[in-house]
């Protein structure tokens, strides 16, 4: 298969391979926090642009504020990213590990005179950012320290006063780049403060080791949310300023709620993690992610099948995307069905062993099978087969039962345990007999049902009650595969039960 070029129309500068030798494309989580729909999304439809395209996908940690660090190391970040199947080709790289770079690209921009150094404390700067919003004007660096004369710099120096770098932008000049969905951008710069690039303990703002990364990786194609636009303007003078080649942009559209308001930790499915813990399968989760806010003919794909059914070239713009659960779930649901019963075996024995440790066999898949067997098109999460067995692994409350249950069913089945020679003072006695072993699970529905026929009890009492006695619900499988799945000897138990 040969390299598909892309073809961006009415660009006001030259194509991709112009600039840039491949596509290349990185995914650059930072470790302060666990991963979110909104990353992983970023994730997905970075790994699809480069698959598309045969390019390469570039993992890079920006872990370069230490203090808020939460996967140090990004253990969890790379166990997300393989559980996803999102594999990168480049990487990991870890911003921590890449000073030298960051210092090595300040110190040209230092010898350029593109930047000073700004003595104001964190302090001063929210007093003058409080003044500026009291007095109505938007708030932004005033260019105090950009006015220090040589001497008063060097006194500052002398007294060990801590200082950051600024970087020097000229408010009268406009910043232009091309986003694959707005089209071409410009901006005013006189709306845009002096940035810093460095922390007053020296190390490099997201910003500058961000813009230095991609340009010293080559990356082609930055696609990111919609929430680093102001930081795209502010990079695209640095850009400039190391005459270095402009890539594109693709600000994704911020994932909302169905409300309309940006996702947050309250809203379920907000975490990778809470996905997981409820059995939404990988291939799930990238199939939605690929598919919300656009239109598919075929909307159940795989990540090769995704990455040739989007058209990057003809992306409509939008603010904002809304996440919907019950399409998740949908999605979810289509893809279990697609695994076959033996591939849904280790998947769904972790949410089993946890739920019944004593009562789950950690050696014996057979029994496992015929019940995923059983509830296998219903699943739709990984997570419900604990429901959909409970009654397997757990006796229903016989007190509520014995509570809800119509006197005439009850009647029927005393009536047809003693004329089996079952009561309760031999059922122990019965199990070991097997008296029912002379029927099959039809038989014994049926002679049930010819009792209940011939006792005048409704099929919608009958069927209910009985599926009540055999699982607490009224409602659920079929109760020819509920006895086969129960076995004779706790079928038997159990309707003994309701009339003990």
């Amino acid at each position: 298969m040969s390299t598909k070029k892309l073809n961006h129309h009415n660009l006001s500068q030259p194509s991709v391979n112009a600039n840039f030798n491949e596509v290349r494309v990185r995914f650059a989580p930072s470790p302060t926090g666990l991963m979110h729909l909104g990353n992983v999304r970023t994730a997905v439809l970075n790994y699809l642009f480069a698959l598309k395209y045969q390019g390469t996908f570039v993992l890079r940690i920006e872990d370069t504020d230490a203090e808020r660090n939460f996967d140090v190391g990004a253990k969890q970040i790379l166990a997300d990213l393989e559980w996803l199947n999102l594999k990168f080709q480049e990487g990991p790289y870890f911003q921590s590990q890449r000073a030298n770079y960051y210092q090595t690209a300040l110190e040209q921009l230092i010898q350029k005179k593109l930047v000073y150094r700004c003595f104001c404390s964190n302090l001063e700067l929210e007093r003058k950012r409080e003044l500026q919003i009291a007095m109505h004007l938007a708030p932004r660096y005033d260019r105090t320290c950009a006015l220090l004369t040589a001497p008063q710099i060097q006194a500052k120096l002398d007294q060990a006063e801590k200082f950051i770098w600024r970087f020097a932008v000229d408010q009268a000049a406009q910043a232009k780049f091309y986003d694959l969905a707005k089209g071409e951008l410009e901006f005013e710069l006189k709306h845009f403060s002096d940035f810093p690039l460095t922390r007053q303990d020296q190390s490099f703002t997201f910003i500058f080791a961000n813009l230095v990364d991609d340009i010293l990786m080559r990356i082609s194609h930055v696609l990111r949310g919609d929430d680093h636009l102001t930081n795209t303007v502010s990079q695209i003078l640095l850009y400039q300023a190391f005459e270095k080649p402009v890539p594109f942009f693709w600000h994704l559209p911020l994932i909302c709620n169905l409300d309309g308001k940006k996702l947050s930790k309250r809203d379920f499915g907000f975490s990778l993690g809470d996905l997981q813990k409820a059995g939404f399968l990988p291939e799930a989760i990238n199939n939605y992610l690929g598919i919300i806010g656009a239109t598919f003919t075929e909307e159940i794909l795989s990540l090769s099948d995704l990455s040739q059914a989007l058209d990057f070239e003809h992306i409509h713009s939008a603010g904002q995307i809304k996440y919907d659960v019950k399409k998740l779930e949908w999605v979810n649901h289509k893809w279990i069905n697609k695994l076959t019963p033996e591939e849904l075996v280790p998947l769904c024995r972790p949410f089993l062993a946890a739920a019944y440790p004593d009562q789950l066999s950690p050696n014996n898949n057979t029994q496992l099978l015929k019940l995923i067997k059983l509830v296998h098109t219903d699943l739709v999460t990984l997570a419900e087969i604990v429901l959909q067995t409970k009654f397997y692994f757990c006796e229903p409350d016989y007190n509520f039962i014995r509570q809800n249950l119509a006197p005439e069913v009850k009647q029927l089945i005393q009536e047809f345990l003693l004329a089996q020679n079952l009561n309760h003072t031999t059922i122990a006695n019965t199990i070991n007999n097997n008296n029912l072993n002379n029927y099959t699970p039809e038989q014994l529905l049926n002679c049930l049902k010819e009792q209940a026929n011939q006792a005048k009890i409704p099929a919608k009492i009958f069927f209910p009650s009985l599926r009540l006695i055999l699982t607490g619900q009224p409602a659920g499988l079929h109760i020819v595969d509920l006895i086969d799945t129960l076995g004779l000897a706790e079928t038997q138990k159990r309707l003994q039960q309701v009339i003990s």
